[in-house]
């Protein structure tokens, strides 16, 4: 009887802690506050209960001598530690989707948010894994048998651990390599990179693995330590701005100037082209032919991509329609 009275008791005292700061979240969400305590009171609720339940029910226990009511305050002390465990990792949620809400949403132009996403999210998902390993250590440390068989395997079981720590190396390296890709300011969530020749989009940096959008929506998964051992190339790292280059092939006779003012009336009448540059030169002369490369500008790396596109297609069309003398021949010399 005297336990269900306790039980219940209890179980009343954390109900009215969690109305008394419901009606506290409410007061303060009503002013400037409202964008970060609506969203933690919505998501720690049962969390934020449990806590209040478990803590009032152990402080209703300490004094009960009986081992069986000892054993239900073990219970009490375990159920604590994960509730409290819960709680945390539900507010670090909120915290990470609070900033990203209170950032731009075009976040593909702005450096500085593509660098705050990049680094937010690896460092919640750390955290997350520091507070479940320490929810777990508190949660050993409170059975003496394990205790005890700890500190043994600690100080004598060498082997073991050297065979553990093997085991985790690629896990811990590719874990501590995101952090580092996080803080180095060399890669950020949408950052247009090349891979293995290979031009793409950063879709997500997580603490083991890099998720790259390939130029035709193929997902390149490459583990975190790839980008901090080998070398990539970062087309957006100060700016979105790509400039596109096309290379194209053709006879000697050609006419640079006429060629110059049809490259020139394509870009300009491309709406891919964000009107800040763009050159027609020629980049090498081979035996047979002249290498003529067209370069311009666009907003970002799909930009790029399909300007390059649109303008090999159109000099092409005007090369094969109106010069095709100008396309590259072979020329052979007899003599008799």
């Amino acid at each position: 009887m005297r336990a269900a009275l306790i039980l219940l008791a209890a179980a009343a005292v954390a109900v009215v802690l969690d109305l008394t700061t419901g009606v506290l979240a409410r007061r303060l969400g009503r002013g400037s506050y409202e964008w970060l305590m609506a969203p933690l009171r919505r998501a720690c609720r049962r969390p934020a209960a449990a806590v209040l339940l478990f803590t009032a029910l152990y402080l209703a226990m300490t004094d009960w001598p009986d081992p069986a009511l000892r054993a239900a305050r073990h219970l009490v002390v375990l159920l604590l530690v994960g509730a409290v465990a819960w709680l945390v990792i539900k507010a670090l949620h909120v915290a990470e989707g609070v900033v990203f809400s209170r950032l731009p949403v075009q976040e593909v132009r702005s450096r500085r948010v593509r660098r705050a996403r990049t680094q937010i999210r690896p460092v919640r998902r750390f955290t997350s894994v520091v507070v479940v390993i320490v929810a777990i250590g508190l949660v050993l440390i409170t059975f003496r048998p394990v205790r005890a068989f700890g500190i043994s395997v600690l100080t004598s079981a060498g082997v073991i651990g050297a065979l553990l720590g093997l085991s985790a190396r690629t896990a811990l390296g590719n874990a501590f390599a995101g952090i580092q890709v996080a803080f180095a300011d060399g890669l950020h969530v949408g950052d247009v990179v090349v891979i293995e020749d290979q031009w793409g989009r950063i879709e997500e940096v997580k603490l083991t693995n890099i998720v790259v959008r390939l130029w035709d929506d193929r997902m390149l998964i490459l583990p975190t330590t790839y980008f901090t051992e080998r070398p990539f190339q970062n087309w957006t790292r100060n700016e979105t701005r790509v400039v596109g280059a096309v290379q194209i092939h053709l006879d000697h006779t050609a006419d640079l100037d006429d060629l110059r003012a049809e490259a020139k009336r394509l870009v300009e009448a491309s709406p891919l082209w964000d009107r800040r540059q763009w050159v027609l030169q020629m980049i090498d002369v081979t035996p047979q032919t002249v290498v003529i490369q067209v370069q311009a500008s666009a907003a970002d790396g799909p930009s790029a991509w399909d300007l390059r596109c649109d303008l090999r297609e159109g000099l092409v069309r005007y090369l094969r329609e109106h010069h095709p003398q100008w396309l590259p021949r072979t020329r052979n010399e007899y003599k008799l």
